[in-house]
């Protein structure tokens, strides 16, 4: 059974119009991009999608970034690998000060908040996340 994660090109690097460079940089790294597109979430979709959070005192800033501007919805597949870790991978560390050069975050991210990217952070979340955005019938498989 085909392996999926969740990933979202953020606000800030839509604004910035890194769309394109980060899609060529997930494909170059193997990834398989099976469902896209873009989107401007309203507040209440980012208090749903992140109300795992709720509790964090960076909820509401979060919220507010996350509904400012456009993102980019994917899923994504890897064949022969832990696809979730594979991204989290090719993400870096969420502070992009602290990301390894050649990661996403290290390339594009500003900030520990614009920090470009996010990515599903186990199967079950990616599979919440997935539902959250998609339908099995938007997948586009090889």
């Amino acid at each position: 059974m085909q392996k999926y994660t969740f990933s979202i090109i953020k606000p800030d690097a839509v604004a910035k119009k890194k769309i394109g460079a980060i899609i060529a940089d997930i494909e170059n790294a193997g990834f398989a991009i099976v469902a896209q597109r873009m989107i401007r979430m309203s507040k209440d979709d980012a208090r749903e999608f992140y109300k795992i959070h709720s509790a964090r005192p960076f909820f509401d800033s979060l919220v507010d970034y996350m509904s400012s501007g456009a993102v980019v919805v994917q899923v994504l597949s890897k064949d022969g690998d832990d696809v979730v870790a594979a991204y989290r991978k090719l993400m870096g560390a969420t502070n992009p000060a602290d990301a390894e050069v050649g990661t996403l975050r290290k390339s594009y991210g500003a900030s520990i908040e614009e920090n470009a990217v996010h990515g599903s952070d186990s199967e079950e979340n990616a599979k919440i996340e997935i539902e959250f955005f998609f339908k099995s019938g938007d997948f586009c498989n090889k």
